[in-house]
């Protein structure tokens, strides 16, 4: 199970990142053809739905990588009982949040779907499309909260990605 998680946390950054060169590729294709007078039509909008899938696609994986910003202000000060208890609330709220943020997400790519919105721009693309990396980012990003609920639930520390043969070594 666990090798299964890790690799749809990394999946989902390897998304993220060919969202990310979409991104690139569609603005630098705008930008170099408007001075030739070539227009591209729908190549702002298309950059927009790329750079919103990076952004959501990297969730999971991001915070699977401990790179999330976290305030540890209280929990720095906190003894080890208080901390552990502080740190399996706060896991519990994010998932919370996450939860309802999936939901949500989820019924909005239904809704556009159900009620056939386009966008509005010379692509006229079904707005469900586009929506779509928006849910599954935030439905991995409630896997990967859980994982970590549960891993802290159980007394184990949650389980990060490694980058590197090295820093794997050095997490286990």
């Amino acid at each position: 199970m666990r090798a299964f998680l890790d690799s749809l946390y990394r999946l989902s950054g390897a998304l993220a990142a060919i969202g990310m060169i979409a991104t690139l590729v569609l603005v630098g294709a705008g930008v170099f053809s408007r001075p030739l007078g070539i227009y591209l039509p729908g190549t702002d909008d298309y950059a927009g739905y790329a750079m919103a899938a990076c952004g959501f696609l990297a969730l999971a994986y991001t915070f699977k990588h401990g790179e999330h910003i976290r305030v540890s202000l209280v929990l720095d000060r906190a003894g080890p009982r208080l901390r552990a208890a502080l740190e399996w609330f706060s896991l519990a709220t994010a998932t919370a949040v996450a939860a309802m943020l999936a939901f949500y997400a989820l019924r909005l790519v239904w809704q556009s779907h159900e009620f056939e919105e386009i966008s509005q721009g010379v692509d006229a693309t079904p707005l469900w499309i586009p929506q779509l990396s928006m849910a599954i980012g935030t439905v991995v990003l409630l896997i990967a909260l859980i994982d970590d609920l549960v891993m802290t639930t159980l007394g184990r520390a949650p389980a990060r990605l490694a980058t590197h043969s090295g820093e794997a070594a050095r997490m286990e």
